[in-house]
């Protein structure tokens, strides 16, 4: 994932130590879960909370527990590895990005507590640069779409899970009525490139494929949605716009609509791999 627009927005911006882009950025990436979307009140701190819930909602249906190793593939600037940190003892805890600079942050702002130890390596997550059954859970928390191929990385995590361990994803995935219409990889401009080629059933039937059972499926795109109008309005949406600005402006806008016209979907799906 190196060199997309939105990292590069982000970090500009962490780099100017900007103290709002700090908060909702500097630890994690990715959208924001609300339990009542209703009640959201779009501030700095209201979102921060809300990306923090969907990496909780995460490590808590892939069945983390104390005295494990855990993978994040697509880590970010550590913002997963970090909240597992703060939670869990015992812990092997590896983060995995592609992104040398991304990396870089999340070793200088992700330090291991007492009793864990975290490891930050670069690395394609289609081809993972670890031993068979390394890990007790592997995470892919909204990267999922950016890897060149779902079922080279399905294999790859089937390849270092042991048996009896979980993949927990998040993703977004188009209806069935739209899917034919789209070619499997979309440039969006700001998110870069996506393959935006998944549904449900293919998750499923893929899952199948690679001896993988799915656990738990849950399309939250209900509680996502005002992800949409805080980055529209409260971060790409003041001052003046910069070329990235303005192509990060345009695509979220779209995106909340066909979200709430139900052609996107946000969904969290759980596998695990079989006992031999």
């Amino acid at each position: 994932m190196s060199g997309l627009p939105y990292f590069d927005y982000c970090l500009k911006h962490l780099k100017n130590e900007d103290p709002n882009v700090e908060k909702v950025f500097g630890r994690h990436v990715h959208w924001g879960y609300w339990e009542e979307p209703g009640h959201a009140k779009l501030t700095v701190d209201d979102f921060a909370q809300a990306s923090e819930n969907l990496s909780q909602f995460l490590i808590q249906k892939s069945g983390v527990q104390n005295g494990i190793s855990v993978l994040d593939v697509g880590c970010g600037f550590g913002g997963t590895v970090a909240s597992i940190n703060d939670q869990f003892t015992g812990m092997r805890l590896t983060g995995l990005n592609i992104d040398d600079r991304q990396l870089e942050r999340a070793r200088q702002q992700v330090l291991a507590a007492p009793e864990n130890t975290i490891h930050f390596q670069q690395g394609d997550a289609c081809a993972l640069p670890f031993a068979d059954q390394s890990f007790d859970v592997v995470l892919a928390v909204e990267c999922i779409f950016h890897f060149p191929d779902r079922e080279v990385f399905f294999r790859e995590v089937q390849r270092v899970l042991k048996p009896g361990g979980s993949l927990a994803i998040s993703d977004f995935m188009v209806s069935p009525f739209l899917a034919p219409v789209l070619p499997r990889k979309l440039n969006t401009g700001f998110f870069g490139v996506c393959d935006v080629q998944y549904t449900h059933s293919k998750y499923r039937k893929l899952a199948t494929k690679c001896d993988l059972d799915v656990t738990f499926e849950k399309n939250i795109t209900k509680n996502t949605l005002p992800t949409y109008r805080f980055l529209s309005s409260k971060v790409l949406g003041k001052g003046k716009f910069s070329f990235f600005d303005v192509f990060g402006w345009i695509t979220i806008v779209f995106l909340e609509l066909i979200s709430r016209l139900n052609f996107l979907k946000y969904s969290i799906f759980v596998f695990k791999k079989k006992m031999p």
